[in-house]
């Protein structure tokens, strides 16, 4: 008997509940998550986190073989390999072209510059990730204060208002600029910049080519971020004193109307 009301009242002390689930963090509201406005919002963090990581993280190649004739009988074979990467910068990417004939070796580079849409798009995955997860943090900590304060969500609303217009902006931008990349470092790019291929006794062929997988990833998570983050802005509205203001006019129209039909 007293071994039973011993364990009982360890029990409700806390002591050996065993299986009862203990929440490690009580102040959050992890309930906030199931609802669009939180939801969403993890949403924006991980995808942020996907158009970062696809952009950031591209490595490419580039190739051409070059095959000088030197007799009719001997012809040399020669690749030009060139890599390339985030932040796209291809002026400075070198190769050298091999000597033919009467053509000396010679360093050349790929051309073009596409650093600004691909480090905007990155940079703007770095900022959406860093305000996703704050609001997260709001959302789940001080509720309270988000409901109450009504500047709050008015911030909010206005924030991701901006971060949608913007996403589109980059994920609009990168994929123009992700269509050059591809031109650029197209072999036949390479082809064309080189004086030897020129020769009747050289012929050059294409190597291998890019694959863009990964980039082209990167442009369509830069979409969807846009419209997770147009979708969460009309929630974040919901939240808003001018959402609130505008349904208690409604209702009083309606109210109104009810009591003139009575």
């Amino acid at each position: 008997m007293s071994t039973a009301v011993s364990s009982s009242t360890m029990d409700r002390e806390g002591g050996h509940t065993g299986f009862a689930f203990k929440n490690p963090l009580p102040g959050l509201r992890w309930k906030r998550l199931e609802e669009p406005l939180g939801f969403i919002k993890l949403l924006e963090w991980l995808f942020a986190i996907f158009a970062f990581g696809t952009c950031g993280s591209f490595i490419g190649e580039t190739a051409a073989v070059v095959m000088c004739k030197v007799s009719e009988t001997q012809t040399d074979t020669d690749l030009i390999s060139v890599p390339f990467s985030y932040p796209f910068r291809l002026y400075r990417q070198r190769y050298e072209m091999p000597p033919c004939g009467e053509t000396e070796s010679r360093i050349l580079h790929l051309s073009g510059d596409f650093s600004a849409p691909a480090e905007f798009f990155v940079t703007l995955s770095v900022f959406a990730f860093l305000y996703s997860m704050f609001a997260l943090v709001i959302y789940l900590v001080f509720h309270e204060r988000y409901t109450q304060i009504k500047r709050v969500p008015i911030v909010d609303f206005c924030v991701t208002g901006v971060f949608a217009f913007l996403w589109l902006v980059a994920a609009s931008a990168w994929g123009k600029g992700l269509m050059d990349v591809k031109l650029a470092t197209h072999p036949s790019s390479i082809l064309s910049s080189m004086p030897v291929c020129q020769q009747e006794n050289v012929s050059c062929s294409a190597g291998v080519t890019p694959f863009y997988g990964l980039a082209n990833i990167s442009v369509l998570f830069g979409f969807l971020n846009f419209f997770i983050w147009a979708a969460n802005a009309w929630f974040v509205f919901k939240e808003t004193a001018w959402n609130k203001q505008a349904t208690n006019k409604e209702d009083s129209v309606e109210r109104g109307e009810a009591e003139d039909l009575q």
